[in-house]
C-alpha cells in the first residue's frame, strides 16, 4: 500500500507544470459559463461529467449560439477524437490492467495527463497509481477553477483576452519538446506542425485531427523503417 500511496504521489507530483497550466483556464471557463447565463450548478456539473477543456468551451460558444443538441454532440465528439489517439498509444502499457481501473483512468485521461503518464511508462514502466495520481491531480485543479472563475465572474472583466491561456501551452510545448529526441518522435511533430498550419481555420477543429493523424502516420512510417 505504501508503494501505491508513493506512486500516486509521484503521478501528481509530476503533473505540477500542467496543474498551473490548466489553471487559467479553468478561471476562464468558469467566468465565461457565468457571464453567458449558465447556473453554477451546470457549469460545475459540466467540469465534473465532461471534463474536457476545448470540448467544453466549444460546447459554451453553441450553447450561447442557441445550436441544437445534436449539432453540440457532433461537435464535441470531432474534437475529443484525439483521445482515441492517446489510448491507442497507452493500450500496450494497460493492457494488462482490470476494468475497475481502466474505465475511470479513460474518463480522466486528457492531454495533460497523457504527457506525463506516456513519458513516465515509456521510461520508468507502468503502474495505475502513478496515472490515477496525475488524473485526480487534474481533476481538482480543473473543478477548484472553474468554482473560482464561477465565483470571481463578476469581477473580473474580460478575462479571456488577458492572454492567460499561452500558460498551457508554453507549459505543454516545453514537455513535449524533452520527448523529441528521436527522429520519429520529430519528425512526427514537424509533420503534425506543417499539417495544423497548412490546415488552420478548418470548421470543427478538422485541422487538429489531421495534424494528429499526420503526426502518427508519419512517425509509425519511420519506427517501421528504424
Amino acid at each position: 500500500m505504501a508503494s501505491s500511496l508513493r506512486q500516486c504521489v509521484a503521478g501528481a507530483r509530476d503533473s505540477t507544470p500542467m496543474l498551473v497550466g490548466a489553471a487559467p483556464f479553468g478561471l476562464i471557463f468558469g467566468t465565461l459559463a457565468s457571464g453567458a447565463g449558465l447556473t453554477a450548478g451546470a457549469t460545475l456539473g459540466m467540469s465534473a461529467f465532461v471534463f474536457a477543456g476545448s470540448a467544453q468551451f466549444i460546447a459554451l460558444s453553441l450553447i450561447s449560439g442557441g445550436a441544437a443538441l445534436p449539432v453540440i454532440w457532433l461537435t464535441t465528439l470531432v474534437v475529443n477524437l484525439r483521445h482515441a489517439l492517446y489510448s491507442a498509444t497507452l493500450l500496450p502499457y494497460a493492457r494488462g490492467w482490470s476494468l475497475r481501473w481502466r474505465w475511470p483512468l479513460a474518463f480522466w485521461l486528457t492531454d495533460e495527463t497523457f504527457a506525463v503518464v506516456e513519458h513516465r511508462f515509456r521510461v520508468a514502466g507502468a503502474n495505475p497509481w502513478y496515472q490515477l495520481g496525475s488524473s485526480l491531480a487534474m481533476y481538482g485543479n480543473w473543478l477548484l477553477w472553474t468554482a473560482l472563475g464561477l465565483m470571481l465572474g463578476h469581477s473580473l472583466p474580460n478575462v479571456a483576452h488577458w492572454g492567460l491561456d499561452f500558460a498551457m501551452v508554453g507549459t505543454f510545448s516545453a514537455l513535449v519538446a524533452l520527448q523529441l529526441n528521436k527522429r520519429p518522435y520529430l519528425c512526427a511533430a514537424l509533420a503534425a506542425a506543417a499539417v495544423a498550419l497548412l490546415c488552420r481555420g478548418l470548421p470543427y477543429k478538422f485541422d487538429l485531427l489531421l495534424a494528429s493523424a499526420s503526426g502518427v502516420a508519419v512517425g509509425l512510417v519511420l519506427e517501421k523503417r528504424a
